[in-house]
């Protein structure tokens, strides 16, 4: 008897909730709708027409990000005669007629104070958008840190105290740094020219985990490598010391190339593959240039074919199945893949190159390559028409036909 009394109420439930569901979509719930739901607009056609101020009245004014800064009716009235019902549709989606909602910001922000005090432009910090049509779609629509670090820094033209942007101070981290495997790596981060960690870090902040010790000035060659401090480590003093445990042992420069095809090691956690390998792997290297050990894999019969419908041989497999192995040897200091010299399209002509990737790719897609001359495509499509987007014309034509 319980048990049945308990499946009823579990029906009733589920149908209340199957109600409630299709009563919102029905009547066009407002929590499911973005501001591109509510409007249509462009930003890349309005800027050709008109200010950034001529839309958004009320920045110059503003004090506060609290406050919306979205247009509103009466900044169209400029330009849209916005009492002819007969034109709304220029506009408003059919029955949709609901306020623009702002984005709630975590940010303290005075647009008053930085237009007329330092006379800033509005794309000094809202980038891209004379590239889009919604200011979501632009990556660049918020200004990065590097951008606001250019004032406030240690020069003191402004504070770089994070209390004086930051409403909350809590999780404050880059969203580069939100990676999966960005502790891993984070070194080679910080030994890159452009490294900006002194934005937020200063120079206490590696020995919270890097302890100095004497045997780092030997812990560069592969006799005498030990691993830096790992978690479990006690603290002493209040510092999480390294712990100076061996990673490799003696033999392991002979037997280094198990590790690497099975991928049981995170090479990369110490080494930057793309330039570490290739001082003992090139033909000027040690005693295992690549001249002297070419994999076995590269001399199997058909391992390389040439020609469209060849199929590419077994590099091609390989390629698809652990691109990375490929590009720990062929790929190094930085030079373009060695891919683009056979997979070409310079004449812009289908199915005269190599193919590369599957029917229809990205076809539905308005990609970067329509408006940002670099795009990764153009490292491969070179034609004319490709370049000064000639539709129906070389690799335009892939999709715009005639």
């Amino acid at each position: 008897m319980k048990t049945k009394h308990f499946y009823s109420i579990l029906v009733v439930a589920v149908v209340s909730l199957l109600t409630f569901t299709a009563f919102s979509v029905e009547s066009g719930d407002s929590q499911c709708k973005t501001n591109k739901d509510r409007i249509k607009f462009s930003h890349s056609f309005h800027n050709e027409l008109v200010e950034c101020a001529g839309c958004h009245s009320s920045v110059k004014g503003s004090k506060s990000l609290s406050v919306s800064l979205l247009p509103k009716k009466e900044d169209c009235v400029s330009c849209h005669d916005v009492d002819d019902s007969d034109n709304c549709m220029t506009c408003h989606y059919e029955d949709v007629y609901e306020p623009l909602v702002p984005k709630k910001s975590k940010l303290i922000f005075d647009h008053n104070f930085h237009l007329t005090k330092y006379q800033s432009e509005c794309s000094e910090c809202h980038k891209g958008l004379d590239d889009v049509d919604y200011s979501i779609e632009s990556s660049l629509v918020n200004p990065t840190m590097e951008n606001c670090y250019q004032c406030h820094s240690e020069r003191k033209v402004a504070t770089n105290t994070c209390e004086a942007c930051h409403t909350s101070t809590t999780d404050l981290i880059p969203v580069d740094h939100r990676v999966k495997n960005f502790v891993k790596l984070h070194k080679f981060a910080a030994e890159r020219r452009n490294a900006n960690c002194v934005m937020c870090h200063d120079n206490n902040t590696c020995e919270s985990c890097h302890s100095a010790t004497n045997r780092m000035v030997e812990n560069n060659s592969e006799v005498n490598f030990f691993r830096p401090y790992e978690s479990g480590v006690a603290l002493i003093d209040g510092a999480k010391h390294q712990k100076l445990n061996k990673i490799h042992d003696l033999n392991y420069r002979y037997t280094h190339g198990i590790d690497l095809k099975g991928k049981t090691s995170e090479c990369q956690t110490c080494h930057q593959v793309e330039t570490f390998c290739v001082e003992c792997h090139s033909s000027t290297g040690g005693d295992f240039a690549m001249g002297g050990i070419l994999p076995s894999t590269h001399k199997k019969p058909g391992f390389f074919t040439i020609g469209v419908g060849s199929g590419g041989g077994e590099h091609a497999k390989l390629a698809k199945r652990d691109i990375e192995r490929c590009a720990s040897c062929h790929d190094v200091n930085g030079n373009d893949p060695n891919c683009i010299a056979c997979h070409m399209d310079n004449d812009g002509i289908k199915g005269t190159n190599p193919k590369t990737h599957a029917r229809n790719y990205m076809s539905n897609i308005k990609g970067d390559w329509h408006f940002d001359d670099g795009a990764v495509c153009f490292n491969c499509h070179t034609d004319s028409g490709a370049r000064f987007r000639l539709k129906a014309t070389g690799f335009c034509s892939y999709c715009h036909k005639n």
